[in-house]
Order: C-alpha cells, then structure tokens, then sequence
C-alpha cells in the first residue's frame, strides 16, 4: 500500500490551487506548507507532497509504501540495495517525522526516490 507521494512542480502556488480544488470532493485538504513545499491530504494526515523546483532542479518523484514492521522496512532496504539501488537513508527512527516514524529510503535507477515506511 502507498503511504504518500511527492512530486516536483514547476510552479507551486498553481499546482497547489489546481490540488486543492480537484481534491477537495475527496475530502483532502492543505497541511503543512510554505513557500517551497506544500503537503495535501484528509485533515491531520497530508499524503500528497508538492515540492516547488525550476526545470530539472529538485528531487525526483517521492513514493512511499506502507511497511508492516521495522523488519520490512530493513528487508526493504537490504534487497533495494542487493538490486542495485543507491542509499538515500538506512532504515531507523525518524522523530523528526513523527516520535514513531521508522524508514529506510533508496534512489532507483531512474533517481526516484523510494521509501518504505512504518508509521
């Protein structure tokens, strides 16, 4: 299961505006944001990131899977590896997420950034 997305856009404020009003009717709504960066989803639990760059500038796209257990998270990043992805950040707590939050990221081939994530 996905856990949240983010994507580069090019210009944030229209990206975010077109994400608010097509989203709304989903029940999504405008969290954490500012000028660089903008987080929508249902109230308290932002699962769409929008991420503001110019042209190629930034990260790649930014997908999260929900992991069942730290154990996941650990095989997820040690079979990523073995299958040629690169570190993007070993699995352990992240409690600038969260107090709960433990994750592993890889970058794959393309140089998306992939997480796996228990919450």
């Amino acid at each position: 299961m996905y856990d949240h997305i983010g994507l580069k856009v090019k210009d944030l404020t229209a990206s975010r505006r077109f994400y608010e009003a097509a989203l709304a009717p989903l029940g999504h709504v405008l969290g954490a944001h500012d000028d660089t960066y903008a987080g929508l989803g249902p109230k308290g639990a932002p699962a769409l990131w929008l991420y503001a760059t110019k042209g190629s500038e930034g990260p790649g796209t930014h997908v999260a899977f929900r992991a069942a257990d730290h154990k996941a998270v650990d095989a997820f990043y040690k079979a990523g590896l073995k299958a040629g992805a690169q570190d993007n950040g070993g699995p352990g707590p992240r409690p600038d997420y969260s107090p709960t939050y433990y994750a592993a990221f890889l970058i794959d081939p393309d140089g998306n950034n992939v997480e796996a994530v228990c919450p």
